[in-house]
């Protein structure tokens, strides 16, 4: 059997994300096809520009059988923590044969020794990298710059090819393939070749422009030009869950809520939460009381080691109270349960082999998500309070993310207990 399995996001749907579907198929020709979709939130730090049920049935609607939700904890992180949740869902399931991602390279080997050095860790590697961090470079530069010294003096890789590391996919892609090495996963990787605009290009660039610019584009209701970026499945619900005041949801949105949460926070709050380190605790409590805006705010956190991306899901975990000793405990378990969110009838039939073999819970009715791990965690790959936590967490990020749609009726709590798993009965891709 013959299982694709694609990690995405979906924020929002586009011709782009077609045609990574239909391309992944034609390499691999599966039975069944498996998305691990990001929620609420996203891994640029950002909420989703409509909700994940909407989301997950888009991707039904082009192509895929069954769509997991990506824990909030994992969906938020850096392209390591995503790739080790996202690899972990899909390798604990069971059942996925082979993952396929887009690479702006394509480069086999590359993706391969890279991820094998940052699996490995030497320590030679390690000392380089140190040193280029205490010059002040931002993470990925650094790794970059440690790694071209690395391969350099190790004389096992050209150091050209290294610079490809530097692309958005490329990046994900060696994570990917750390993860597969990490779980220790028979799951056989291929890369397809990234096409259309930069994965961060703001301009419109007709059929195959980025997610970052049709967001811009429903933000100034440019109907026309996303009519044109996506495909009509995809534009129908986008519009269906805009008209209904269940979106856009902006960043920008987020404003008051944590500019309040924040001046809330002292030092020593922000100093337990993942990801701060270097002074940045302090910054933060002294900025956020000098800054007028949200915008504002991060313009004055913003240096070359701390980007606008990274400072977000700063924000974000600093908002949700994500702990350093809670996420190292995530970051080394891996994900503790697979959350159903769409499926087709395609999609059913795998459902009933992933029940037999799938390593961690499948969660269908979030309601009853303690009797599920009381009725199965014997022999599963579960951390009890780890399960019950992530869970809350995600069910929490859905219910503030509702918060910020336009129409005030839509924003009542408890959407993941209201919400029903979305069967598609046809697809049109």
């Amino acid at each position: 059997m013959k299982v694709l399995g694609i990690i995405v996001e979906y924020n929002p749907f586009h011709n782009g994300h077609l045609y990574h579907i239909r391309s992944a198929k034609e390499l691999v020709h599966p039975d069944y096809t498996v998305a691990v979709m990001s929620g609420s939130f996203t891994q640029r730090g950002e909420p989703a520009i409509i909700d994940k049920f909407s989301r997950a049935e888009i991707a039904v609607q082009h192509g895929v059988d069954l769509v997991l939700e990506l824990p909030f904890v994992y969906a938020t992180q850096d392209a390591g923590g995503f790739a080790f949740g996202s690899v972990g869902l899909l390798h604990r399931i069971g059942v996925v044969s082979d993952i396929v991602f887009g690479s702006e390279s394509s480069d086999r080997e590359f993706l391969v020794e890279t991820a094998r050095i940052l699996h490995e860790q030497p320590w030679r590697y390690q000392e380089i990298l140190h040193v280029k961090l205490k010059k002040g470079l931002s993470f990925p530069n650094a790794r970059k710059e440690a790694l071209l010294e690395y391969v350099s003096e190790a004389g096992i890789l050209d150091p050209e090819r290294v610079k490809n590391i530097e692309r958005s996919n490329d990046i994900l892609g060696v994570e990917y393939v750390r993860s597969i090495l990490r779980y220790g996963s028979s799951i056989e990787f291929h890369t397809i070749k990234r096409i259309g605009a930069d994965y961060n290009e703001k301009d419109f660039k007709g059929k195959l422009s980025s997610a970052t610019a049709i967001r811009k584009l429903i933000r100034d209701e440019r109907w026309d030009l996303v009519k044109e970026a996506v495909p009509m499945r995809s534009y129908e619900v986008i519009r269906r869950e805009i008209s209904q005041g269940r979106g856009p949801v902006f960043w920008k949105d987020l404003d008051l809520a944590y500019m309040s949460r924040f001046r809330l926070m002292k030092r020593e709050d922000f100093s337990r939460i993942h990801g701060f380190v270097e002074g940045l605790d302090a910054r933060f409590e002294r900025e956020v009381k000098r800054s007028k805006s949200l915008k504002d705010f991060i313009e004055r956190l913003k240096t070359k080691r701390f980007t606008f991306t990274r400072l977000r899901r700063m924000m974000l975990h600093a908002f949700f109270d994500l702990a350093k000793d809670f996420m190292g405990r995530v970051n080394e378990k891996g994900p503790q349960y697979a959350r159903i969110l769409a499926f087709n009838e395609n999609g059913r039939k795998l459902l009933k082999v992933m029940k037999k073999r799938s390593k961690i819970p499948l969660i269908s009715t979030p309601s009853l998500h303690k009797k599920i791990l009381e009725d199965l965690k014997d022999g599963l790959e579960v951390d009890e309070e780890l399960y019950l936590r992530m869970f809350e967490l995600d069910t929490l990020a859905t219910d503030v993310h509702a918060l910020f749609f336009k129409e005030e009726d839509q924003r009542v709590g408890d959407r993941d207990f209201r919400e029903r798993v979305r069967f598609i009965r046809r697809g049109f891709s």
